[in-house]
């Protein structure tokens, strides 16, 4: 009995063993786990380290949160032209190359390394700010202030010579006075122009034009510096800039407007007709003076690719946004695309007196509607004007709109580019282009069909609909 229990105690003692033991293999595992966790996270880092690295203050992470305050940036990020641009790291370094190098010196470049895959693309201390919605109240409050001095003038851009009068009856006004609006920035649209469609001299039926840019001030005048020198130099060399004291911004188009018809009404009275529009159009100036054969000038003309029935925007995000106490009415009256359109110098006048008794809206084209509707002129819609561009019609979708052909039948083209509107130039005065329909030997084969004096009622309505069409 004695022998039983001694070789019972025995075996129970080597079973606590190999229980201890696979004890003890468990609790290994999971240390080695837990390690293999740690190691993977970086938390076994040193805490003395994470202070030398917040401490160091000429490491690219301090410059970047303490930039706002010092008005830096760091050479990873793109800097505004107003803002000073530190040298980059990399210049540094070759500079110093012959210097010798410390132990903390090294071992200071090895951590800034480790910490430039970590680094912040974007630093949160010099976040630009969003440009504040537009203040209509404030537009309100000043919109009584519409005379503003006009700083360059052509006085005699409407006085083209003596050798032009063949009678005493006969003006020395122009034919068609080109009115362009541009901004101090665009002398490439202004070139263009001037060496294509806005063309100087005399044209077919014997007829002159001129051509004159209206701008006004730059609002950034920290991205053309030199913006005063510029139009001086240009206006001494074309004789084409009429400048004026008022910020050059979209809602003072309306602006723009009202002084370019005082100019007229003071300095060119005896224009027939007048083209006004964009800089990024295209314009067949000789498919308009066929359009204006036996109009004449002396009665009311306003013609161009009118709009009817639109609704004023609401929508805040959109740049034609109007709010109701600004507008309150439920439609504006018709207007026309302000990307080009045509009027005679007799509604000119007209509208340089009406335009100053309507109170002044900051959409152009809809304020120059309010003024037609004062004199009670109805514009006329031509098909030729195209401000909206070009649409592809969905049943022709291999339809080439760029084509000089499809070209060579409008007057006015909208949203073009300077390299698309000197190509289409050179395109359609190239004596070698040959059009299927053209069957005229003549230089000038375009003719309209309608007559003048269309008007728009019963023409589509437009609305918000977008037709805009990029090339």
């Amino acid at each position: 009995m004695a022998r039983k229990m001694g070789t019972l105690r025995r075996i129970l003692y080597v079973k606590g063993d190999v229980m201890c033991t696979m004890l003890l293999l468990i609790l290994f595992c999971l240390l080695l786990y837990a390690h293999q966790v740690v190691v993977s996270s970086g938390w076994d880092r040193p805490m003395w380290k994470l202070e030398i690295h917040s401490s160091t203050s000429s490491s690219r992470t301090l410059l970047g949160t303490n930039r706002a305050k010092m008005g830096l940036e760091s050479p990873e990020t793109p800097t505004s032209p107003s803002e000073p641009q530190l040298p980059s790291c990399k210049s540094q370094s070759k500079s110093k190359a012959s210097q010798p190098k410390s132990k903390s010196h090294v071992k200071s470049k090895r951590k800034s390394k480790s910490r430039q895959k970590n680094a912040p693309t974007k630093p949160t201390g010099n976040v630009l700010p969003t440009m504040p919605p537009f203040d209509f109240e404030r537009y309100l409050r000043e919109k009584d202030n519409r005379n503003f001095k006009l700083l360059i003038d052509q006085p005699q851009k409407c006085h083209i010579g003596g050798e032009e009068k063949s009678d005493a009856d006969s003006t020395t006004a122009p034919y068609m006075l080109i009115a362009v609006k541009s901004i101090a920035a665009d002398f490439d649209k202004r070139q263009v122009v001037r060496r294509t469609w806005g063309k100087e001299g005399r044209f077919q039926y014997d007829v002159s034009i001129r051509t004159v840019f209206l701008l006004g001030v730059p609002r950034n005048r920290t991205a053309l510096p030199l913006w005063e020198q510029l139009l001086t130099y240009e206006s001494q060399m074309f004789g084409d800039i009429l400048l004026w004291d008022f910020e050059d911004t979209f809602f003072n188009l309306t602006l723009k407007e009202t002084h370019f018809l005082l100019w007229v009404n003071s300095s060119c009275p005896d224009v027939k007709f007048i083209f006004k529009g964009d800089a990024d159009v295209y314009v067949n100036v000789e498919n308009i003076l066929e359009m204006l054969q036996g109009v004449k000038p002396e009665e009311d003309l306003f013609v161009g690719d009118i709009i009817i029935h639109a609704k004023p925007i609401r929508r805040r995000s959109s740049k034609y946004y109007v709010p109701e106490f600004m507008y309150g009415g439920g439609l504006y009256p018709n207007y026309a695309g302000g990307g080009g359109f045509v009027m005679s110098g007799h509604t000119a006048r007209r509208l340089s007196s009406a335009c100053q008794q309507v109170e002044l809206f900051p959409i152009d084209d809809v304020f120059l509607g309010m003024c037609l509707q004062l004199i009670g002129v109805k514009p006329s819609r031509h098909q030729g004007f195209r401000t909206f561009g070009i649409p592809r019609p969905s049943a022709a979708p291999h339809l080439q709109t760029f084509d000089p052909c499809f070209y060579r039948e409008l007057m006015v083209v909208h949203s073009l580019s300077v390299p698309q509107i000197w190509l289409m130039w050179n395109l359609l005065h190239d004596p070698k282009l040959s059009c299927r329909n053209r069957t005229s030997p003549t230089s000038w084969p375009f003719k309209w069909k309608e007559k003048m004096g269309h008007t728009i009622e019963g023409e589509i309505d437009y609305g918000e609909k977008q037709i805009f069409t990029a090339h």
